[in-house]
């Protein structure tokens, strides 16, 4: 298991900040929420979202804080529009891929998706994940819930 582990993640629901941040708890690192810089509420965020998703656009975000250089492994999480990885998580990966030493990524969905979000992560990034995770929203509200962040987390 890596020693020291960041996750960084981007949540416009709050699904995903509920991974990471449980992911986080589970493994006791540091963690990070990427900020967009413009508004994603209501059905035009909705739907800005999911059309600059489909186009694998990148979207401004603000600074963050946390240097993944610093880290043996930066665990990244994104939400699932259109099909694939949020343009807020793509511009995180695109802005820091030579920083990252050893990479792991979890999706929050609303089913199966880890071929196309996975597979595009791990093209931004240069680097094959050490382990990923899809939750579903039905995860989320399962029992099973804290048993597969324990199994993400035990593939690390």
């Amino acid at each position: 298991m890596a020693k020291n582990v960041l996750v960084v993640f981007y949540s416009r629901t709050g699904n995903a900040k509920k991974v990471g941040e449980a992911i986080a708890k589970e493994l006791n690192c540091d963690v990070e929420q990427i900020l967009d810089v413009k508004s994603r509420k209501g059905l035009f965020g909705w739907l800005r979202s999911g059309m600059e998703a489909a186009k694998e656009t990148l979207s401004p975000i603000q600074d963050t804080k946390k240097d993944a250089s610093a880290y043996d492994l930066v665990i990244i999480g994104t939400p699932v529009w259109a099909g694939r990885m949020s343009s807020p998580a793509r511009t995180y990966i695109s802005k820091n891929k030579e920083r990252f030493k050893q990479v792991a990524f979890f999706a929050a969905s609303g089913g199966v998706i880890e071929d196309v979000v996975f597979g595009g992560m791990e093209k931004i990034s240069g680097k094959n994940a050490v382990a990923t995770l899809n939750l579903t929203t039905v995860d989320m509200k399962s029992a099973n819930f804290a048993n597969k962040i324990k199994e993400f987390v035990a593939k690390i």
